[in-house]
């Protein structure tokens, strides 16, 4: 018998073992204390308590330890030496893993574990513990325990049950109880098997071991019970989930059964005893899957089938079957993409027909591709790598299944160890070559040129060349060739070189078109508009042009192609050399023939041979060049381009015409969507080109032929380059502006028009007809029926009519209103529970279920409240008729209603609740009273001001029947109810019946006897005390309703809810027919819940996120503490959990996230319980007379199962792993979210470290699943090995890539973690997945655009500025990208996606390092590259947080930005530019990139502009001119400045917004809200972000360098330092504001023009505005920005910062020596260098020309003069030297000091005496300043550019000390505007009404944060 080994830890001597024991014995005490705080709900997670249980190390968590540790917690309480047993056998079993104590936190373990041993579990007398008869005590306990819980008959009873194959409610709730005990049950037998050991010789060991091997044979419930699952129970039997028992989930698990005619097992094989053989065993056997990813695939095909079969039909009940065709329709689905590849290369599939194949070959088949797929991890992003996998893998089963016993497959075998592994043969070489290629990108740093990225290696297997790998892998094939450190191993087909050029190579078509247009238009011009032939022979000057530019595209495609030459086809190689020797010919041959047809023009009697042939030739080429556009572009002539591929001829000119790709085949839309599109684009172009010819190009003609006639101009400085050119610098500065604008304003008029079609589309669809509460209350009637018609399904419909009597006639309204009322309810039910509605306003809110034996329509309280007093008002008023009294009534319908049920609900709970006499004085009574209402007598039969008395009287009783039944109580309803017959008899009823009540005697004997109402009976059925509830309300709720509810994102909510019902959209499906799908939300490590210590912890301001809160959202605090029932004090005193979730469900975190998506699974449940889908089938609903509760409906178990069928919510935490480990908060809390959340499920990646026998720390990846067990504690589901560290490349797509092998379903939506849901929105989600069946083009929908509100734009103006701009983007922009333009791609969360087309096609995302930055577009390039289809969907929302601070918005545009340069250099975007057809290229390139573009074009345009007139300024050109010609075309250069203006303010960003505003809120609101906006500068705002999006996108393609930036999402109220926006904004807008501003103020100072200053006004007006915005908007929009106290402070941080010393390991934010080294890091490459170099060069124009303006120089021009300026420059220099040097040698300083003294006054005395003896003027010196300040940024500039020289000239610390300098002068600039605001009030008070209008608006108190007064947080 062995014995519990505890052995004793011993470091040092006694006492050291001592202090030891005594540490742990302290942290033990306060774990536990923790722990039973945990326990009260009062710890920090809020979970169940775990003890030490908690605390195992992730290297013993694969052993039992876990499992007997809770136990040991279990049975502690009732018999501590059971618990004392299983904790020492535990820390056994922890000994025998780890002797050593080697892993991490296993010593620590070990020794609490130990402590907890002799404090908690030992003998308290201190007696020794008697370890002999621990096995018997152990055994008598396991008997005891297994009889006390009767485990033997409830284990038979669901053995009974299983073998039925029914399933019990009763059975399953009971069996999910019994889990803890089961649990203990394993453990005690493990324990009990430690303690007995394998043979035992006694009577008791012999007992024992028969009691083990009873239950390894026989017990299936034990060991199935705990085996953990993630949704179906497929490894062991369960009867606890429902989802068992349904007979599509058994027909598919019956369909993966191992069939007959397959090969046999070898004897050897270990047959599974808790299931039947199926073909994923055969797998698993054949190719060494891994059996967690085995499991994972098999649940996933098992779900995959039973839905495709459900929505086909249910199978039989008895022995159900998944259908042929169902299982045909998923092979076809899932291996589509396989089926293309072989068609594309020409090889044979894998099987010869596909009629050939029997089902279970199909299904095979798909189970392989599943498990190729699930284990391949990086891989899954090369789909066609996997395609080339399964095709050989397939072979390799087919000739397994032909044989008699099943065979290893060789390409798995493992030649060192004999193993099988899939993921060792198959997928890590091919890891492991992709890993070290990711290892040359140099952490994001390296060129994309110089490594291979994923697509690369995906693209080797377009090429039948591909099959040059072998089977198995050929190890040393080029594809696995691994990169060496100097020699590049070579792109495949496409190589991303940093270079603008890419603009031009991939939307060539387009920037030809623009050139040539403008070639044309300035050649009519300059012909006076007249068009003859000689025009017209200047016109055809465009051919040569077109050929020209297209052998320029071509020569870009030999230069950008180099890096691939070796790699690349031959094909693709031949064709670029085609292209470019052919274009480089015919311009050659074109040009040299239209210089002959110009020399024939000139000669007066040519007969024009020249011209004729020159017309032939090209329009031939026309013909041809026509022709090949219409076969490959336009759809009507697709299927005669189809044709033609069979003729040689045909097929050679159209690869030369277009590139053949794998993808972008096909990619043409329906002829009625072609012509839609281009129409919607002739209109554009018609506008552009009138409005570039008159008001553009027309108005330069004549000052262009002035100024090239003007000869001998006089230039005030050293003319050097424009002598005898015809002054064409002058005429380039003139042209130049207006060409740049003429680029870019394409994108004006097709934003001008998107906002026009948009908004009709808009109100086509019918948004926005419910924009108002009055409208919403005025429609409210409507509602049930929409609501019907589009989200109830037939199933529900069928029922209610089916079941309605049929000889009563239907009662539509009832119907409708009985479907509507469950649902709405529970909306309005999920509105209170997220605080958004008082306890009041959700009572006033609800709706009646309308169903019962009730023959009226009941509406919601808030519609009919107020209506009755002014009914009785009404009828006091009246004189007339019954009649006319009911006409005046029903003019309001409402009013009518609440008559009506007033009446009704009287009878129906007076007759309720007496007995006896007074039951037949009330049926007495309200007969008479139908009897006169039938008359039309009412106003004679009772007296009408009598009313208001008797309707006290009830509701005094009504007010007593609403509380719980007393004795008091009831004997006060008795008097009341006694009060309310005195009132009706005598004072209500007219004589005649006054007379006959009281003569009848039953009555006058019960009221003589005091036994008439003397036994009230109290309401007990829900419907009577829900009728008489709402009655009282209906009479005493007098106070105006129309503005319930009063919050406004209620209002919204409800608003858009009720709208979207009149909306089109498909009919919903039986939730048992729809369309599975799941949630998946990638979390890194954001906020997941609020800790008490974030919520209470106060910034400098001393504000609180708790206050902060409190002060935005009052309203909702005030439910919040309503509804917990507590108040503000109590609430913030303690560590309340539901605080923290309040305040979580308030900001941007995964906490919120995770609530709103769980909604979707509320509504399943809530859809599937009135369904009423039971096992059997699917009953016909609810009849109209049952009274519907839906109490209860989410612990249904057939809906839970349903639910779980239908939806899957995977979050995947890529470090949650990491996060466990440290015991970081977010753990606690996403464990936390797991507990709350029973469907939630967290994927992570779980690092586990080995030591190697060399002793070296090896690293294993896994990709894990979790779920909260039934301790609330993380279960793993799955565990699948990697084959290295999935990040490879960015690290959101990788995250999402690990995971998505644990989804489900056949669609998968996309949501961020800072996304929000709402219940009435998850209800539509059935109808969402239905459109991926509807017609929406040529091809069925890959991916569903959905609507997206922006919840955090009520924060700040700015927050209010981004959410407008998000919204018109996410509404009316992608509105018109979907339809008609056809080129919506995915801008991000929430689409819903097509997720097994995308899964076999590289995933949801691409993740290739830097280049796929913005990774979530390339999903949609994807999509629509492999023949998607994106559609937008605007009847569903879901909600989406943005960036709220300004520097946070930076931070995101800039993101954004850097990831569109790098979308310029990517192949997606090439190949869709060159792909598309012309129009929908133009719509693709201006809605992705070319956005972005013409943006930048805008800013370039100013700088354009403002050079070209710094030119003329400083030449003196522009006076000469002027002079003498009086011209200068400022009519055109008005017009493109006017438009660049407007889209520099936002004008253009705005009208899609007004539009949108003017569609969904009116008119007025739409103009108001405009107006706001530009009082609040938002014109600022926009011309500030025009910077950023310039600065980024610019830097990204000169430079690279775009990254990830985490912008944060919290709530941003404190004030941002100086210091820090000038680091985050110093090169991106300072420097290049002050740059403009130079450039005003030099052409200010020497500039020409005619009417003076008012000229120079209008034409820079723009420029100023721009350098205003650009220097100051960081602190116009910085809170306190003006405040005296914090300018001071920001003062003394700014100089501290700029003075502080860098060095190793100081940040930038603390010294801005560090700083200035970090701004300089993206200068990397030779190319960068140089590019750099060359826009350095500008600043030098500056010195140049005003050295010759000088009061000095006079009129002298020569070139010395210049040079002098140098010599003055260096001298300055010197001087600037001598002042900064501070040698450390104290005698050398004193000298130095004296020298320093003695320069100032010699400079200052040389100053003064040049001045007072030379022609040198005051205003010389500024303008001196002027020349050197731009000259010496130029010198400061190329030092940095080229740091290594400088550094080696020694000249590095001269340079870094200048640098400061010029840094210290523009902070100054900025900074003392600011300091002079600062000092007056008022100005403060008027910048924090501009930054929180909105919260002042309605009624915030943001003056009280901004104060950041703590006595109010006190008070």
């Amino acid at each position: 018998m062995s014995r519990a080994r505890v052995p004793r830890p011993s470091r040092g001597g006694p006492g050291a073992a001592r202090t030891v024991h005594e540490n742990w014995e302290r942290l033990v005490r306060a774990t536990l204390q923790q722990e039973q705080l945990r326990g009260a709900g009062q710890g920090p997670s809020g979970g169940t308590a775990e003890g030490i249980a908690g605390d195992v190390p992730p290297s013993l968590v694969s052993s039992n330890i876990d499992l007997i540790l809770r136990a040991a917690n279990e049975i502690e309480d009732e018999d501590r030496n059971v618990a004392r047993i299983l904790c020492e056998q535990a820390y056994t079993i922890a000994q025998d893993l780890d002797r050593s104590s080697e892993g991490r936190g296993v010593l620590q373990f070990k020794t609490g574990l130990q402590s907890v041993i002799k404090q908690k579990l030992a003998k308290k007398d201190g007696t020794p513990i008697d370890r002999e008869h621990d096995i018997d005590h152990l055994w008598e306990f396991y008997q005891r325990f297994k009889r006390r819980h009767r485990v033997d008959d409830i284990q038979r009873e669901q053995e009974r049950w299983r073998e039925s194959g029914t399933f019990s409610a009763e059975i399953g709730v009971r069996a999910s109880q019994m889990k803890k005990v089961y649990a203990t049950l394993r453990a005690l037998l493990i324990v009990l098997k430690m303690l007995v050991g394998e043979s035992a010789n006694d009577g008791v060991g012999r007992l024992i071991i028969e009691e083990i091997n009873s239950i390894q044979a026989s017990d299936t419930t034990l060991r199935g019970e705990l085996i953990p699952y993630n949704i179906v129970p497929v490894d062991a039997p369960s009867i606890t989930n429902a989802i068992s028992f349904f007979p599509e989930v058994r027909g598919a698990i019956s369909t993966i059964g191992y069939p007959s005619e397959f090969p046999r097992f070898p004897a050897d094989y270990k047959v599974p005893q808790q299931r039947n053989l199926d073909m994923f065993d055969l797998l698993e056997f054949v190719f060494g899957f891994q059996n967690a990813n085995i499991r994972n695939q098999r649940e996933n095909v098992i779900l995959a089938l039973a839905n495709a079969q459900a929505k086909l039909g249910l199978p039989a009940e008895m022995e159900p079957k998944v259908d042929e065709k169902v299982v045909t329709d998923v092979f076809r689905k899932v291996l589509d993409n396989y089926m293309k590849w072989c068609s594309y290369l020409g090889i044979r599939i894998a099987w010869n027909r596909l009629e050939a194949l029997n089902k279970n070959r199909k299904v095979i088949l798909i189970s392989l591709y599943y498990l190729i797929w699930g284990e391949a991890a990086n891989v899954r992003f090369l789909p066609e790598c996997i395609c080339y996998i399964f095709h050989n893998m397939t072979k390799e089963l087919d000739a397994i299944l032909d044989s008699h016993e099943a065979v290893i497959a060789k390409s798995c075998i493992c030649m060192d160890d004999g193993s099988v592994s899939y993921l060792k043969q198959i997928i890590s070489p091919i890891y492991d070559t992709i890993a070290a290629e990711a290892a040359r990108n140099n952490n994001g740093k390296a060129a994309h040129s110089a490594w291979r990225n994923y697509d690369d290696f995906n693209e080797y297997f377009w090429s039948p060349s591909c099959f040059e790998l072998n089977w198995p892998l050929r190890k040393e094939s080029a594809f696995l060739l691994k990169p060496k450190k100097w020699k590049r191993t070579g792109k495949t087909s496409f190589v991303e070189h940093r270079t603008y050029l890419h603009l031009y190579r991939s939307f060539h078509r387009l920037w030809i078109f623009l050139f040539l247009m403008f070639q044309a238009l300035t050649i009519v011009a300059f012909h006076n508009g007249r068009i003859n032939l000689n025009t017209f022979k200047v016109v055809l000057s465009v051919g040569p042009a077109f050929f020209i530019l297209h052998f320029i595209e071509s020569c870009l495609d030999v230069l950008l192609m180099f890096g691939a030459y070796r790699t690349t086809r031959g094909f693709a190689i031949s064709r670029l050399v085609i292209r470019f020797t052919w274009f480089g010919c015919s311009s050659t041959f074109l040009t040299y023939l239209y210089l002959k047809v110009l020399d024939e023009r000139n000669k007066t009697n040519s007969d024009s041979t020249y011209f004729r042939i020159y017309i032939l030739i090209l329009g031939v080429y026309v013909a041809i060049r026509l022709t090949f556009a219409a076969l490959v572009k336009i759809p009507a002539c697709h299927r005669l381009s189809t044709l033609s591929d069979g003729w040689p001829f045909f097929q050679f000119f159209k690869w030369i015409y277009q590139e053949r790709y794998f993808v972008g085949r096909g990619l043409f839309e329906s002829t009625s969507d072609y012509a839609r599109y281009v129409a919607y684009w002739m209109v554009i172009l018609a506008c552009k080109f009138l409005f570039a010819y008159y008001l553009q190009i027309k108005p330069l003609v004549q000052p262009t032929k002035v100024i090239v006639g003007l000869g001998n101009l006089q230039y005030s400085w050293h003319d050097l380059v424009s002598k005898g050119n015809k002054n064409a610098l002058t005429v380039l500065s003139l042209w130049a502006p207006v060409f740049a604008i003429y680029l870019m304003d394409i994108h004006i008029w097709y934003t001008l028009l998107s906002a026009l079609v948009g908004g009709l589309l808009g109100a086509l669809a019918r948004l926005g007809e419910i924009r108002s509460l009055d409208m919403f209350h005025k429609r409210f009637e409507t509602f049930p029926e929409a609501f019907a018609n589009n989200l109830v399904s037939s199933t529900m419909k069928r029922g209610t009519q089916n079941r309605q009597p049929a000889q009563e006639p239907k009662d539509t309204d009832r119907e409708f209103a009985a479907m509507f009322s469950a649902f709405w309810n529970d909306i309005i039910k999920s509105l209170r529970e997220e605080d958004y509605i008082s306890n009041r306003e959700m009572d006033l809110l609800s709706i009646p279920s309308n169903s019962g034996r009730w023959r009226l329509v009941q509406w919601p309280l808030f519609l009919l409240t107020g209506k009755i007093p002014l009914a009785i008002d009404i009828a006091l008023d009246c004189k007339d008729a019954q009649r006319e009294l009911w006409n005046k009534i029903s003019k309001d319908k409402y009013m009518a209603y609440a008559v009506k049920e007033v009446f009704y609900s009287a009878e129906r709970i007076l007759y309720s609740v007496v007995d006896g006499e007074g039951r037949l004085w009330v049926e007495k009574l309200f007969q008479e009273l139908n009897s006169s209402i039938s008359d039309n007598s009412i106003t004679v039969t009772i007296t009408l001001n009598k009313l208001q008395l008797v309707l006290s009287r009830f509701t005094a009783l009504t007010g007593l029947l609403i509380r719980e039944e007393t004795a008091v109580l009831s004997a006060g309803a008795s008097k009341a109810a006694y009060q309310l017959y005195d009132v009706v008899t005598h004072d209500l009823l007219t004589s005649n019946l006054r007379e006959q009540f009281d003569t009848w005697q039953i009555l006058a004997r019960a009221r003589n006897q005091g036994r008439l109402f003397s036994k009230i009976s109290w309401p007990r059925d829900q419907e009577t005390r829900d009728q008489v509830k709402r009655l009282h309300l209906l009479l005493t709720v007098k106070d105006y309703t129309a503005n319930v509810p009063k919050n406004l994102e209620a209002q919204r909510r409800l608003q858009f809810f009720s709208n979207s019902l009149f909306m089109n959209m498909p009919s919903a499906k039986p939730v048992s027919e729809m369309m599975p799908f799941s949630v998946f939300t990638p979390y890194y490590s954001e906020t997941v819940l609020y800790s008490n210590s974030e919520l209470r912890v106060e910034n400098e301001d001393g504000i609180s996120i708790l206050f902060y809160l409190q002060k935005i959202f009052p309203d909702e605090w005030e439910n919040f503490l309503e509804r917990i029932k507590s108040t503000a004090d109590a609430v913030e005193d303690n560590d309340n959990l539901e605080l923290r979730f309040w305040a979580s469900y308030r900001g941007q975190t995964l906490a919120r996230t995770v609530r709103g998506m769980m909604y979707y699974r509320r509504a399943l449940l809530l859809q599937s319980f009135l369904e009423k889908r039971y096992l059997g089938g699917i009953e016909d609903g609810y009849s109209g007379e049952d009274y519907i509760s839906t109490q209860g409906y989410d612990l249904s178990p057939e809906s839970r199962a349903q639910a779980d069928l239908k939806f899957t919510y995977v979050v995947s935490c890529q470090i949650y792993g990491q996060q466990k480990e440290k015991k970081a908060q977010e753990a606690a809390d996403i464990a936390l979210l797991m507990q709350r959340n029973e469907a939630l499920r967290v994927a992570f990646i779980d690092v586990v470290e080995t030591t190697g026998l060399d002793g070296k720390v090896k690293k294993e990846f896994f990709s894990k699943l979790v779920k909260a067990d039934v301790n609330g504690k993380d279960q793993i589901i799955y565990s699948i090995e990697l084959p290295g560290d999935p990040k490879l490349g960015e690290g959101k797509p990788e995250n999402q890539n690990h995971a998505i092998i644990f989804t489900r379903g056949d669609a998968i939506q996309t949501i961020d973690m800072n996304q929000d849901n709402y219940l009435e929105e998850a209800m539509k989600m059935r109808n969402l997945l239905e459109e991926f069946h509807e017609n929406h083009g040529l091809r069925a929908p890959t991916i569903l655009g959905v609507r997206e509100h922006v919840f955090t734009g009520s924060v700040s103006s700015l927050a209010w500025f981004m959410s407008n701009q998000e919204t018109s983007f996410v509404t009316l922009g992608q509105r018109i990208l979907s339809y008609p333009l056809k080129v919506r791609m995915h801008y991000g969360h929430p689409d819903v996606f097509d997720r097994v087309f995308h899964i076999t096609r590289g995933g949801i995302s691409k993740a290739s390092r830097v280049i796929n930055i913005s990774e979530d577009i390339y999903a949609g390039f994807n999509s629509t590259l492999r023949q998607g289809n994106i559609t937008h969907h605007e009847y569903i929302q879901v909600g989406k947080g943005r960036d709220v601070g300004l520097n946070q918005i930076a931070l995101f545009e800039g993101k954004v930005a850097g990831g569109n340069g790098e979308q310029v250099l990517s192949r997606d975007v090439y190949r869709l530019g060159q792909l598309f057809d012309f129009f929908r290229m133009m719509s693709f390139f201006f809605t992705t990139v070319g956005y972005y573009i013409c943006t930048m074009m805008t800013v370039l345009t100013i700088y354009i502009f403002l050079y070209g007139r710094v030119y003329l300024a400083l030449s003196g050109l522009d006076s000469e001119i002027s002079r003498r010609a009086r011209m200068l075309g400022n009519t055109a250069l008005d017009a493109a400045l006017n438009a660049q203006f407007l889209v520099q303010i936002g004008v253009f960003t705005a009208v899609p917004m007004i539009m949108g505003f003017i569609l969904e809120y009116g008119l007025m609101k739409a103009v108001f809200s405009f107006i706001t906006m530009q009082l609040q500068l938002c014109a600022v705002f926009f011309t500030f972000s025009l910077g950023t999006r310039t600065h980024y996108f610019g830097r990204t393609i000169l430079h690279g360098g775009a990254k990830y930036k985490a912008t944060g999402r919290g709530f941003v109220v404190q004030h941002i330092k100086f210091a820090e926006n000038y680091r985050l904004y110093s090169r991106s807008h300072f420097v290049k504001a002050l740059e403009v501003a130079l450039l005003l103020i030099v052409y200010i100072a020497y500039g020409y023009t005619e009417n003076g200053a008012s000229s120079f006004i209008l034409l820079t007006i723009s420029s100023w505005i721009l350098v205003i915005s650009w220097l100051f908007a960081p602190y116009i929009f910085n809170p306190s920005g003006f405040e005296w106290q914090k300018t001071v402070e920001d003062f003394d941080n700014w100089t501290s910062w700029l003075l502080y010393k860098g060095g190793v390991g100081i940040k930038g934010e603390k010294s801005w020596e560090s700083w200035w080294d970090e701004e300089q890091s993206h200068i990397q490459t030779l190319r960068g260098k140089i590019l750099e170099t060359i826009l350095s060069l500008r600043f030098f124009i500056f010195q140049y020309g005003i050295v010759y303006k000088l009061h000095l120089t006079g009129s002298d021009t020569s070139l010395a003069i210049y040079g002098f300026s140098w010599l003055v420059l260096f001298l300055i220099v010197m001087i600037f030297k001598i002042f900064t040097l501070s040698p450390k040698n104290s005698e050398i300083q004193l000298m130095m000091r004296f020298t320093q003294g003695v320069t100032a006054i010699a400079l200052i005395a040389g100053l003064v005496l040049i001045v007072a003896l030379t022609k040198l003027s005051i205003p010389d010196l500024f303008a001196c300043a002027l020349a050197i300040i731009p000259t010496g940024w130029a010198i400061l500039s190329l030092a940095v550019t080229w740091k290594g020289l400088v550094r080696s000239l020694g000249l590095w610390d001269s340079v870094r000390e200048i640098a400061r300098m010029y840094d210290a002068g523009m902070g100054m600039v900025i900074f003392v505007p600011i300091a002079l605001l600062s000092w007056f009030p008022f100005v403060s008070t008027f910048q924090s009404r501009l930054l929180f209008n909105q919260a002042f608006s309605r009624g915030l108190e943001i003056s009280l944060i901004l104060a950041g007064n703590k006595a109010n947080v006190q008070a």
